[in-house]
């Protein structure tokens, strides 16, 4: 404890650094960063995994240690059960992809692929909600609060190159010189704003080349720096956990659904639009609150379809409520309909007149 008090000086974080960017001796750190990413973790220290049973905070608790400081990366089985929901979603995606083939909008290529390698459509959430409302609801009722969803649906054709070394959204959507400038506070803060994930949507065999990942990577702090650099791509390529992100067959096709779930202090990668989404599906999210009333799963859909978080907002025209400090939202908005009966024509008056007021 006297070190601890000793190196904060008695105020609750450590002092910082002399510059409040990452010097290029940090960023060049590579024995640093293989000391990082040489560790192992043990069933010790994660003893909830393969095991848990109906105990949800315990399995939060462990999942949050393995992405601070762990391995940063899991996975998890038969999250999805019914086969029947993941063959509907596929349907979907299918229609979208095709659609957006025959209009010329497919041709735009992705992060890591140019245009035709891959098919990769953009904002396959409100997408799947507009090309299918009954399974968009089943496949996106995952329980949560104000937390913001976006998704792309990303099918690697065979042939297909590998993704480069890289680190994602936020920080490592900018250029060298741009995350260079960045605070290191931000940078650091910044991982935590967005957790991203996929949903296997097809077989991934190994020759099908499943993403490569280097567990522990994350723990580097000037990673966003680092990364573009010869030794550390030559570390990840020498290191990492699965085969070259490349597919080498000649007939398997692998389709995963990219999920980024952003922290509502965070800005999304995609803009969602609430109207169209709750417009399309009213009817059928009403005869689940017929039915089950306001349980989980109809507040989990809610969550997921519109914004939870009521900032930015224009408080003039929609001001804090007298029950608490913050202002109406979308979610607040939608509940409010399905508990006073609103037609669907009700209802997306209600929130199409929320949003204009909202905005200044």
């Amino acid at each position: 404890m006297a070190r601890q008090n000793e190196k904060t000086k008695g105020n609750r974080f450590p002092a910082p650094p002399s510059s409040r960017h990452f010097a290029t001796a940090e960023a060049s750190n590579i024995k640093a960063f293989e000391a990082i990413c040489s560790q192992a973790a043990t069933a010790e220290e994660y003893p909830l995994a393969a095991t848990i049973q109906r105990n949800r905070g315990a399995l939060q608790d462990e999942w949050y240690r393995f992405l601070i400081s762990g391995p940063g990366v899991f996975v998890t089985k038969r999250l999805y059960r019914d086969r029947r929901l993941i063959e509907a979603a596929n349907a979907a995606f299918a229609s979208v992809i095709e659609q957006e083939r025959e209009s010329g909008a497919a041709a735009k290529g992705d992060h890591f692929a140019s245009a035709g390698k891959n098919d990769r459509s953009w904002n396959s959430f409100g997408k799947h909600g507009l090309a299918d409302p009954a399974s968009f609801v089943e496949y996106y009722s995952n329980p949560a609060t104000v937390y913001r969803i976006t998704a792309q649906v990303n099918n690697t054709k065979p042939g297909a190159s590998p993704q480069v070394c890289h680190r994602d959204y936020h920080v490592g959507f900018q250029t060298a010189e741009a995350a260079a400038q960045i605070p290191r506070a931000m940078q650091v803060a910044s991982q935590l704003l967005t957790l991203q994930g996929a949903v296997a949507h097809s077989d991934v065999p190994l020759e099908s080349g499943p993403t490569r990942v280097l567990p522990f990577s994350q723990t580097f702090e000037p990673g966003y720096v680092a990364y573009r650099r010869p030794e550390f791509n030559a570390f990840f390529l020498g290191n990492h956990v699965s085969l070259p992100l490349e597919n080498k067959t000649a007939d398997v096709y692998r389709m995963a659904n990219l999920l980024q779930i952003s922290s509502p202090f965070g800005k999304p990668m995609e803009s969602v639009d609430a109207v169209p989404l709750i417009e399309k599906r009213w009817d059928h999210l009403v005869t689940l609150y017929e039915a089950r009333g306001l349980d989980d799963e109809v507040k989990a859909f809610v969550a997921a379809a519109a914004e939870g978080y009521p900032f930015p907002t224009n408080l003039d025209s929609n001001p804090p409520r007298n029950e608490g400090m913050a202002p109406e939202s979308e979610q607040d908005n939608i509940t409010t309909s399905l508990t006073e009966n609103r037609t669907r024509e009700e209802a997306v008056e209600a929130l199409k007149k929320f949003v204009a007021r909202s905005v200044a």
